[in-house]
């Protein structure tokens, strides 16, 4: 094997792929990178088990020459040690040729290394992903779907279900909910071309955060192939595999109330920056604990107070407040990546009671649901 290729272009797919690798794994091949030549470009392929990464860089792209590929071949590389070589090597051209078995050299200006490669025929093989569904969404769209639900996921893996974002298809509808059984995140989206049959599968919250990172900020299509062990997301030079969680996930639409005594409508802004303020003190406490209360004014009132620290209060003005007045208290943390994932708009929280969950939504969109349970502290 022997190739020259652009440094940047090496780099930002290594960077990729170097996302699904850790190493702490069982088996140590999955240590290293899989660099695969051929005479239509070069493929990376990194892997922990749960999540495979695959990065394609085509000979050339817009007339630009990107590789010069001498001899195909392939090889495993240490990929934390290959991946700081070549973000320290000196100029823009690489050269990397294999000798004399598994010898790799890495050539750039007056840089040359030496490194000990593996067979490439002991890499797992690749997922065999069937089209049991298939679907399009833009990469815009994805990445706010999944920021709007994957904090929601259960950080405990006591019950393993729940450490991932449930994805369903509804009505015409796809349907994503995070709950880690303290808070829950709902969104709903309807993609353009749905699959032919409804599926309901749950992708683990790591892989989708993962995901996030690679995805571009543009409106491109993402093509999504769900099928029975598997989901893989297909981007425009990028195959990221995950593996699905096993099991049900609980039903959540039951959690959501179907009627309030109490909506208070205000500016998420605001109220993300007050109760930010008044979890200053609550810090330090070990549940971080706002109180908020509502009456009949439309003067919203948010404290906290720590016994050794002091207290914080601040008043804040609801664009409208309807039904009974209100105390409650809950935890800061929540509520303010409840407010994050609706982001910057006005907000409609409707509460059902001082013990009972309550809902925050857009005043625009029902597409944005977020749920919270509220903490006892009387």
């Amino acid at each position: 094997m022997k190739f020259e290729i652009m440094r940047d272009w090496l780099l930002e797919g290594l960077n990729d792929v170097m996302k699904a690798i850790s190493q702490k794994v069982a088996n140590p091949i999955l240590t290293g990178v899989k660099i695969e030549v051929t005479e239509k470009g070069l493929t990376m392929t990194g892997s922990d088990s749960d999540i495979t990464i695959c990065t394609y860089i085509p000979i050339e792209e817009d007339g630009e020459q990107i590789i010069s590929v001498i001899e195909s071949g392939s090889i495993i590389l240490q990929a934390k040690v290959f991946s700081e070589i070549v973000r320290k090597l000196p100029t823009n051209e690489v050269t990397i040729e294999i000798k004399n078995g598994m010898q790799t050299h890495i050539k750039s200006g007056k840089s040359e290394f030496h490194l000990i490669g593996s067979n490439s025929d002991d890499y797992p093989v690749l997922p065999n992903v069937k089209d049991e569904y298939r679907f399009s969404l833009p990469a815009d769209l994805m990445k706010s779907l999944i920021k709007e639900t994957v904090f929601a996921v259960s950080q405990q893996e006591t019950r393993p279900i729940l450490t991932g974002v449930h994805w369903e298809t509804v009505n015409e509808k796809l349907v994503c909910v995070a709950t880690d059984s303290h808070r829950l995140a709902r969104r709903e989206i309807t993609p353009e071309i749905m699959p032919e049959s409804p599926f309901s599968v749950v992708i683990p919250g790591k892989s989708l955060q993962e995901l996030n990172k690679i995805l571009p900020d543009n409106s491109d299509l993402v093509e999504i192939v769900i099928a029975d062990q598997q989901v893989l997301f297909k981007s425009r030079n990028v195959l990221f595999y995950s593996r699905l969680l096993e099991g049900n996930y609980p039903d959540t639409s039951r959690l959501i109330p179907a009627e309030y005594k109490t909506t208070v409508t205000v500016n998420g802004r605001q109220l993300l920056q007050a109760i930010d303020r008044a979890s200053l003190l609550a810090r330090e406490e070990r549940n971080n604990i706002v109180r908020f209360s509502a009456d009949e004014g439309k003067m919203l009132e948010v404290s906290s107070n720590s016994p050794e620290i002091g207290k914080v209060e601040e008043l804040i003005e609801a664009i409208d407040v309807t039904g009974e007045n209100l105390k409650i208290s809950f935890s800061a943390k929540y509520m303010m990546d409840a407010l994050k994932a609706i982001e910057g708009q006005d907000i409609a929280i409707h509460f059902t009671g001082a013990m009972r969950p309550f809902i925050l939504k857009s005043i625009d969109s029902d597409s944005i649901l977020q749920l919270i349970l509220p903490v006892r502290t009387f």
